[in-house]
């Protein structure tokens, strides 16, 4: 090779080292955009991607609700309405003219008198109230479980439901403590809603609210579970074990579903706790399987069936426990034992802490109350108790508690039983008589309501009496009221009545 030849050789070879350096340097910066740009562009697609997954984790792996649903909505019911209200002649009313000029005569409906009618001098005036609220459909023959209240009072019942369909109901059966309902239709092949076990039900569960909020439609809400074993303290005597939820509740939802992931019944919305009667996230729901016993009683015999220990407890208190040489203030402290009942003949004296009953420790009252009032009377139930610092266990067989009729069962004025009075009562007990100036050991029933155009009205019988005896016979249960008062329905019926404190006598006209 010659040295041109050489030269040649050395420019041709510089030249290949300068491209193949530039090609390199062109490749070292794209496998640099390379390694750097998939991390780069990663990060904002993992960070996309975070919050759906929160999003599904809180869910409980769920973003859509629609499957659940479907299965349940045709269930649940829309209930409305239709009874007779009064209007009293002492109330307050604004100056006819002047209510007339803007409502013209239709104000009579409310009771604002007809015209020439001075203030003072009106009659009591009827007038037809509606109300609205929601249930469930739970077998394939027509049985609804609603609240009491969604259904008090009415003579008229329609349910409607969310294809259209109408029907006519017929009660049958109510029961005031518990706040529940059983209504009826005739139809067949229906789409109940299966009853799922509410003592399964967990805090935190996630439930969905179904039913007629404000008369908007069939309506779902979506919460958890956010409190189990709540009691309001918002009635007399209720009974009430409430699953509590944050699933938004409004008024016409009462009697609706609360139902669970499964798509199972869990709980009847009944209350909730509002300053503005608007929902702030405190509902209750009666739990399923509270309802299945009420509904299982009222369809077989039209009212519950409970059992009586026939004590009063109150709650202990760190103060109580220490006075009584208690390390725990577990437990309920008997303050009252009534004469003659379950507890007194199996030896429950004053004083006495009740540890637990059938085996389940007793945290608080109302759960003990419960639990007792769940068992079926005339059984027997083991009672732990702590007396003067030991335990003992006491075996006492349950009473049956006298029956509390419903309003619409005692005091509908269209019944055709002359026995009738148009009265809502329930038996006295010690807590009852104690509110009443009465001696707590007090006997007789106490007046919850009355039908403002019924018999028991027209004599100036009033709720929070207590009739003592009829026809000077004393009366402690709802049958023995109704009796007394068929016997006699050839004259009229005289009541013995206390009222704040005070003895009076009544007479009732015969129907």
């Amino acid at each position: 090779m010659n040295t041109r030849d050489t030269r040649f050789g050395r420019r041709v070879t510089k030249a290949w080292l300068a491209v193949l350096a530039a090609v390199l340097l062109v490749a070292g910066a794209s496998w640099g955009s390379l390694a750097a740009g998939p991390a780069a562009s990663e990060a904002p697609a993992v960070a996309a991607q975070a919050a759906p997954a929160a999003a599904r984790a809180l869910a409980g792996g769920r973003e859509s609700y629609a499957d659940i649903v479907k299965v349940v909505a045709p269930a649940v019911v829309t209930i409305r309405v239709e009874g007779q209200a009064r209007v009293a002649p002492t109330m307050m009313m604004p100056d006819d003219d002047l209510f007339r000029r803007f409502f013209g005569d239709q104000g009579e409906q409310f009771g604002f008198g007809a015209p020439g009618q001075g203030r003072g001098q009106r009659p009591p005036r009827n007038y037809r109230q509606h109300g609205l609220g929601s249930g469930v459909v739970v077998t394939k023959d027509g049985y609804i479980l609603t609240n009491h209240h969604v259904v008090d009072g009415a003579q008229n019942i329609r349910v409607d439901f969310t294809d259209g369909r109408t029907f006519n109901a017929k009660m049958i059966g109510s029961d005031k403590p518990s706040d529940l309902a059983v209504i009826k239709i005739d139809a067949t092949n229906l789409q109940p809603l299966a009853l799922g076990n509410s003592d399964a039900v967990q805090v935190g569960d996630v439930v969905l609210a179904i039913g007629n909020p404000l008369g908007v439609g069939q309506t779902v809400t979506m919460g958890i579970i956010s409190a189990k074993g709540r009691s309001t303290g918002t009635g007399d005597g209720g009974y009430e074990d409430f699953l509590q939820t944050d699933a938004p509740i409004n008024q016409g939802n009462s009697g609706g579903a609360l139902v669970s992931m499964k798509g199972e019944l869990v709980g009847i919305n009944s209350q909730i706790l509002s300053t503005s009667s608007g929902n702030i996230g405190i509902g209750f729901a009666i739990p399923t399987n509270m309802a299945r016993n009420v509904m299982s009683d009222l369809r077989n015999g039209g009212r519950v069936h409970r059992a009586q220990l026939g004590v009063t407890v109150q709650p202990m208190t760190s103060d109580l426990a220490a006075s009584l040489g208690l390390k725990q203030t577990t437990g309920a402290i008997v303050s009252s034992v009534q004469a003659g009942s379950a507890a007194e003949r199996a030896g429950v004296k004053r004083g006495d802490v009740i540890k637990s009953f059938n085996g389940q420790d007793v945290q608080d009252t109302n759960t003990f109350r419960n639990r007792v009032a769940s068992a079926t009377p005339g059984s027997s139930a083991a009672l732990v108790v702590i007396r003067d610092g030991s335990e003992r266990t006491l075996t006492v067989k349950l009473d049956e508690a006298a029956a509390s009729k419903s309003a619409r069962n005692e005091g509908d004025p269209d019944s055709n039983d002359k026995a009738a009075l148009g009265v809502a009562v329930a038996p006295l007990t010690p807590e009852l008589a104690s509110r009443a100036g009465l001696p707590r050991d007090a006997h007789g029933l106490v007046v919850q309501e009355v039908t403002p155009d019924g018999r028991a009205a027209a004599a100036g019988v009033q709720a929070g009496d207590v009739i003592q005896e009829v026809n000077r016979q004393p009366v402690q249960s709802v049958d023995e009221l109704r009796a007394a008062v068929r016997r006699t329905s050839d004259r009229p019926v005289l009541l013995l009545v206390n009222r704040e404190g005070r003895d009076l006598f009544l007479t009732v006209r015969p129907s």
